[in-house]
């Protein structure tokens, strides 16, 4: 199955733990080889972002390797994505 980006840009971000992280706002890709490198996420009301690295906005980062599935909600391993 294929996804396009602006189909699941702004879906319900969870930890695999299951909670709720945030909304899906971007993917970052590497401009030479076309990698996937991260996803930025807008953090939802009730996380504490300092416990998560994040960019410049305060999107929370996260590794694209560390997506583990895309259906109704993203869900992401939170393994190695602290601060």
């Amino acid at each position: 199955m294929k996804l396009l980006a602006s189909d699941i840009k702004g879906k319900t971000v969870m930890s695999d733990e299951g909670m709720m992280l945030g909304r899906l706002r971007n993917i970052v890709l590497e401009e030479k080889s076309g990698e996937l490198t991260q996803v930025l996420i807008e953090p939802a009301e009730d996380i504490d972002p300092r416990l998560y690295r994040r960019d410049q906005r305060g999107f929370l980062v996260f590794p694209f390797e560390n997506i583990r599935a895309v259906r109704d909600v993203i869900v992401v391993s939170t393994v190695n994505a602290g601060a």
